[in-house]
């Protein structure tokens, strides 16, 4: 088990520091929901994931308006907050292969943990819209329903389904791996205005 230098709490206001609000909370709030819930299922440490789904955009706030930028700042917030390189380097890691970043461009995700982060945060966005799409209703939200919006290419276009595929790293089929993000997300639920 991989000890963490802060607790959830001193997470959520580093987050809230570094003008990490709105939208982009929610979404850091459903990725740690996600990790928590996968962690969970593949019986790792569910604290230490989840802490990466939620800082994973730590400098998304101060870097958005100059996209190149992300996770460039995140290195010395993180390290400053006493995240060791381990740790950093799996943040960094959900920004592999973008050509949005070009310092993280070239580099390919290796471990499990890595190929988790980046499924976890990217499958957020796809059931996200989905429930909006069903009038913020999560509750009855099943795996069977997310996939035809999977498969569908027009929907919630910028989500990378490729990316999503990484959950196959772990060892499971798309239609697992979409029950267990539901269920992580559907615990959550009043606190990112789901219902």
């Amino acid at each position: 088990m991989d000890s963490l230098p802060i607790n959830r709490n001193s997470a959520l206001e580093l987050l809230e520091k570094h003008n990490l609000a709105g939208q982009d909370l929610i979404h850091c709030l459903e990725s740690e929901a996600v990790m928590r819930e996968l962690a969970k299922h593949l019986g790792e440490d569910e604290d230490y994931w989840a802490m990466l789904g939620l800082v994973h955009d730590i400098d998304w706030g101060i870097t958005k308006d100059n996209v190149s930028t992300h996770l460039t700042k995140a290195p010395k917030i993180l390290g400053d907050a006493s995240f060791d390189e381990k740790f950093i380097q799996i943040v960094l890691s959900h920004g592999y292969g973008f050509d949005e970043l070009p310092h993280l461009k070239n580099e390919i995700r290796k471990e499990k943990i890595e190929h988790a982060l980046a499924a976890s945060e990217t499958i957020t966005g796809l059931i996200h819209a989905y429930a909006l799409m069903r009038g913020n209703r999560i509750n009855d939200m099943d795996a069977k329903g997310l996939k035809k919006k999977f498969k569908d290419k027009t929907f919630a276009a910028k989500v990378d389904r490729n990316i999503i595929q990484e959950c196959e790293k772990l060892g499971l089929s798309l239609e697992e791996f979409f029950e267990v993000a539901i269920e992580g997300i559907k615990k959550i639920k009043e606190e990112v205005g789901l219902i």
